[in-house]
């Protein structure tokens, strides 16, 4: 088991880093993401070695995506990623298929659009932690990078309809998601439906700019729980700065785990959730983001010193469950995030990751170096968490881990 979570922890960073002023003006756009792009594909096949938690590991993965008219206004859209891994935890698969998205989309006017299949549905603004990306618990198969990029990146879609209407400035998005089965399938080759629509829920989210400030309000439904509200918020600070403001709240029911730990029972109650901070890009393509994050369903320092206190197996389970529903299991939490691309000569990015979380004061850093040549890339990566071993980032605190990565992409 240590060997596969060092190895879900250290793998593979996010792909090609795309220009920091291109991101920082898609951090500004509040609109859903609906990916209409030109018909062609990319495929890669990337192997990874590494050692963490004292033990080695090692990855095969590929990873494709095809998009296709079929007519005009009609297009074909697939993206599936496999990872094949050696060791493999006890009684997992050694490979396990990720199909992220797979849907038709329906261009019927000049803003007017229809999609139909499984689509991984990215909502929000924030770069380390999104409040209103609902349809992010459960969807991770395989972890590949603890990046949130890559995170929001490689997952399951859900099965879903959207339609969306496109103004000026502005978008009108809605979406129903049924129900198609009743439990998770761990079967490493499965489509796993019960994971993404294990219940009916529906989303409508509108989304308007005023100059340089861009807002959009969601109202989110699920089967048998409240409805749940998020707001994002984009403002241009000046020419290289974005500020942004995430955040949804709703009342809801803690998990059953949650509730032990804190000893609240299984009361309804409102809980916000808020991820605040800024981006700011230099003229060098450097490009940094800090944000402060907040999870009104975590434990507080009292709840969390003593669920510490008690056997490891429900340290242990709280910390899984954390892991699928991608929520921190405490409060409060610095994010700190750098990127440089052609850092000192061309084609090298660097990249630094930083959490700390302010209840138990524990951190974790990533960091990471990836050349490009050409239909090559090349990277090396560290991580390492520091705290006590019942700590939130502290359980791997005495062995950092590395890893080398080689990908190869097919265009």
């Amino acid at each position: 088991m240590r060997v596969a979570v060092a190895a879900a922890l250290l793998a593979a960073g996010a792909a090609r880093a795309d220009d920091a002023d291109e991101a920082a003006l898609r951090l500004a756009d509040a609109a859903p993401e609906v990916t209409h792009a030109a018909a062609g594909g990319r495929l890669f096949v990337e192997g990874a070695a590494g050692r963490g938690g004292g033990d080695g590991f090692r990855r095969l993965s590929l990873d494709l995506r095809y998009e296709h008219a079929l007519a005009p206004g009609l297009r074909a859209f697939v993206a599936n990623r496999l990872d094949v891994r050696s060791p493999t935890p006890d009684g997992a698969d050694a490979a396990i298929n990720t199909l992220k998205e797979a849907y038709l989309g329906w261009q019927m006017s000049a803003d007017a659009l229809l999609d139909l299949g499984r689509i991984n549905l990215k909502n929000g603004v924030a770069a380390g932690y999104n409040p209103t990306d609902w349809f992010r618990a459960g969807a991770v198969r395989s972890v590949v990078s603890i990046d949130p990029a890559s995170l929001r990146e490689n997952r399951q879609g859900s099965v879903m309809l959207r339609g969306q209407r496109l103004w000026p400035g502005g978008s009108l998005t809605a979406l129903y998601a049924p129900r198609l089965a009743r439990s998770p399938d761990d079967d490493g080759l499965s489509l796993d439906f019960g994971a993404t629509n294990g219940r009916e829920r529906g989303l409508v989210a509108v989304g308007e700019t005023f100059g340089g400030l861009a807002l959009q309000f969601l109202v989110y439904r699920e089967a048998e729980r409240s409805t749940q509200y998020g707001l994002n918020l984009t403002a241009l600070a000046n020419d290289a700065t974005v500020a942004h403001i995430e955040w949804s709240g709703g009342r809801e029911r803690p998990s059953p785990l949650m509730a032990a730990a804190a000893g609240s029972g299984s009361a309804d109650a409102w809980r916000n959730r808020l991820a605040a901070g800024f981006t700011w890009t230099s003229p060098q393509r450097l490009s940094l983001t800090a944000e402060y994050h907040y999870n009104g369903a975590g434990l507080d320092t009292t709840a969390w010193n003593a669920l510490r206190r008690t056997p490891p197996q429900r340290l242990a389970h709280l910390r899984a469950e954390a892991l699928a529903t991608q929520e921190a299991p405490t409060r409060h939490t610095l994010f700190l995030h750098a990127n440089w691309q052609d850092a000192f000569v061309p084609r090298l990015n660097l990249a630094l990751m930083h959490h700390r979380d302010l209840t138990d004061d524990s951190r974790r850093i990533w960091l990471e170096a990836r050349y490009h040549a050409g239909d090559i890339e090349y990277a090396i990566q560290w991580q390492r968490g520091d705290g006590s071993p019942t700590s939130r980032f502290g359980a791997f605190g005495g062995s950092p881990g590395w890893q080398a990565v080689l990908r190869h992409y097919f265009q």
